[in-house]
């Protein structure tokens, strides 16, 4: 029997229990499109820039934690969906691009939205240097099984992005529908590999001889749904837990072994207790950049001196920036529960370090000492501190929370506790404003039941305010805090201590500072915008807004203080080499 392609794609997103498609429409997809339309499980979730569409994608595999779809028209839907697509590969979450192509006949005659000027009909290979595998799809005998390689490869060993090219008359051919019959009938999950006893004993050893142990744990444990593992883990041992940004919320913040984020937003303790641990295990964590105070041995780690292993299901990863002692090839869910097993028979009483305890609590205590005026502070423009400490204490435990970059993301990683693992979702690899608005949408939609606040800067929600749109038009009750400082603030605030200037980084002037009132482009895309006028009006407006059950903007003006740091950042030492810069605020 004989059936569309686009039918049979539809068929099979159904057998992958796909129930939403992110996208946007073109001249090339509209024939799976109509396909989609007959579906009665998959609901297409239009947006009006295909950006939206990958970020609302992204934000929905994390919090769903499965495979997302986009579906994108050429050339320019290609390329805007291109920044998207790439956050998700640098933070490891699985995608399946579809994105429709010029015909097969018009190959090589450079028809309407190819891009063609060096080689002809290539385009896909644009997605190339950032997804982890790019098929042009030609034939429509082949399309089942490219399309089942797809989703195998996106959610495994370390996963992420894949592009599916399909030229326009390849989705309206006719195919076999054994072909789909077959990869429908496969297999939808992969066993992960583990570690072994011998290689859980020399890592349970080592630890249990270490004199100041610590973990260090990266966005990883949440891709592989580790925290429960990771937390029996660390209290059996009592092993402080540092992490990295993408890691914030993998143990919950309120556990006495927390000791917080590391790197160049990270606290002064946290920092001096890697870069002076004897032993460091880390899990799922690449050692990136800014988590790792630009690789300086006198900020975060002190690594050979800090023996390190390292357990990662990307052999890439292992040793690329530090030497290691053990390296582990493994899922590190998997890797725990053998780790658990062999320390619970080496230690069956467990280990206690009362003294470690009181210092993490101690530490504790001296950070809300020294933020506690800022969140009492009835100033306006508000206090960062303060609009942080206020959401946290409106949310409850289980809320998603969505922020972009800046003081939303920075704090947020600092200052504010996630206390239920996999709630909090940043752009940490690509940092990529423009992020946290539509990845709220996608949230709310893989989690219909939770309260999803998406904390982002003016900046980074001026980027794409059209979320707005599909966040009516899907009724999405998401709630968005746009801590408005009129700036690209952190940006500003470096430019200002580097060179004594914010040129191109504050928006407006001081005759015309150009504030943008989100409130009511809020209005205008007919959602409801609350200006907030008063630090004491913030609040308040927070607890109406989650209990709308609709979506709201808030609009909230935010004076641009930097965000404390105790690492470093290599940027400092290229704009001011040999002298001692920090972040400043603009005037």
């Amino acid at each position: 029997m004989k059936d569309l392609v686009s039918n049979q794609i539809t068929r099979y997103l159904e057998a992958r229990a796909v129930e939403h498609v992110f996208g946007l429409c073109g001249h090339t997809n509209i024939a799976l499109l109509a396909a989609l339309e007959k579906s009665e499980q998959i609901s297409f979730v239009n947006v009006r820039h295909e950006q939206i569409a990958a970020h609302a994608a992204d934000g929905y595999a994390r919090a769903r934690q499965e495979t997302a779809v986009v579906l994108t028209h050429l050339g320019p839907g290609l390329t805007n969906a291109a920044t998207g697509v790439a956050n998700a590969a640098l933070d490891s979450i699985p995608m399946v691009v579809i994105a429709g192509d010029v015909p097969t006949h018009y190959f090589g005659k450079h028809p309407h939205q190819e891009i063609n000027l060096h080689a002809d009909a290539s385009q896909y290979e644009i997605y190339r240097p950032f997804v982890k595998r790019a098929w042009r799809v030609d034939q429509p005998h082949l399309v089942a099984e490219i399309l089942d390689k797809a989703f195998t490869l996106a959610q495994s060993g370390r996963p992420g992005p894949v592009l599916v090219d399909v030229p326009m008359d390849v989705f309206s051919a006719e195919v076999d529908v054994e072909s789909f019959d077959r990869v429908i009938a496969g297999s939808r999950s992969l066993a992960k590999p583990s570690i072994d006893e011998p290689v859980a004993e020399q890592i349970v050893r080592n630890l249990l001889d270490a004199e100041r142990p610590v973990l260090y744990v990266g966005g990883g444990i949440v891709a592989a749904d580790a925290a429960a593992e990771l937390a029996e883990f660390a209290d059996h041992l009592s092993l402080p837990v540092s992490h990295s940004l993408m890691g914030k919320g993998a143990v919950p913040d309120d556990s006495p072994l927390v000791l917080g984020m590391t790197g160049f937003w990270g606290t002064a303790f946290t920092n001096e207790t890697t870069r002076t641990a004897d032993w460091i295990l880390a899990l799922g964590t690449r050692f990136a950049e800014a988590d790792s105070s630009s690789w300086y041995t006198e900020y975060t780690f002190d690594i050979p001196a800090t023996k390190l292993m390292q357990i990662d299901i990307d052999p890439a990863e292992l040793g690329r920036n530090y030497p290691l002692e053990i390296g582990a090839l493994a899922d590190v869910k998997s890797a725990l529960r053998v780790l658990v097993r062999v320390a619970r028979r080496l230690a069956p009483e467990g280990v206690q370090r009362p003294e470690l305890l009181a210092r993490i609590a101690a530490h504790r205590s001296s950070e809300r000492l020294r933020n506690a005026e800022a969140q009492a502070s009835d100033a306006w423009p508000m206090r960062p501190e303060r609009i942080l400490s206020e959401t946290r204490d409106v949310l409850p435990a289980d809320a998603i929370i969505t922020t972009d970059v800046g003081w939303n993301k920075n704090g947020v990683g600092q200052q504010f506790d996630i206390l239920t693992p996999g709630t909090f979702l940043t752009p940490g690899g690509f940092a990529t404003m423009g992020f946290g608005a539509p990845a709220a949408v996608g949230a709310k939609i893989a989690c219909p039941d939770r309260v999803v606040v998406s904390l982002v800067g003016d900046g980074g929600f001026g980027q794409n305010p059209a979320v707005l749109s599909t966040a009516r038009e899907e009724n999405v009750p998401v709630v968005w805090v746009v801590m408005n400082n009129n700036a690209f603030g952190t940006i500003a605030g470096l430019e200002k201590a580097a060179f004594d200037t914010t040129y191109g980084t504050v928006f407006g002037s001081a005759e015309d500072p150009m504030y943008t009132d989100y409130a009511k482009i809020a209005d205008a895309y007919g959602v409801t915008g609350i200006k907030v006028d008063s630090a004491a009006e913030f609040k308040p407006a927070l607890q109406r807004a989650i209990a709308a059950g609709k979506p709201v903007v808030i609009d909230v003006s935010m004076v641009n203080v930097p965000t404390p740091t105790t690492g470093h950042w290599n940027i400092l030492d290229i704009y001011s080499p040999g002298e001692a810069i920090e972040h400043v605020a603009t005037p």
